[in-house]
């Protein structure tokens, strides 16, 4: 079987590395053991790929959460910040005290 086969096949890929592990003698001369190791490392580098691009998108969600979180906080800090123009408190406004004619007995 060649390493594309024992791929396809992990139940034959299996049944070959255990006799490939009880007899260290027939593994070294062996094509199929040399073909069923070379498919392990294959699949052991494909399943790493895969867990490589699943970490990545792990890590890419986080971010995009912590970033919403932090926008959304943002938001309410403004929002606790800002001043609304409406509910300020009434100012009473005095009204100019009258003034006074200092020059009102005399003659114009």
């Amino acid at each position: 079987m060649t390493a594309a086969d024992f791929m396809e096949d992990r139940v034959a890929l299996d049944g070959e590395i255990l006799k490939c592990n009880q007899d260290p003698s027939l593994a070294r001369s062996d094509l199929e053991c040399a073909n069923a190791r070379i498919a392990v490392e294959r699949l052991a580098s494909q399943q790493e790929a895969l867990n490589q691009a699943k970490a990545a998108a792990e890590f890419e969600r986080s971010r995009q959460q912590l970033r919403s979180m932090q926008e959304q906080q943002r938001q309410e800090e403004e929002a606790r910040n800002k001043v609304d123009a409406y509910q300020l408190p009434l100012v009473p406004v005095d009204p100019d005290p009258p003034t006074s004619n200092v020059a009102a007995g005399s003659p114009r």
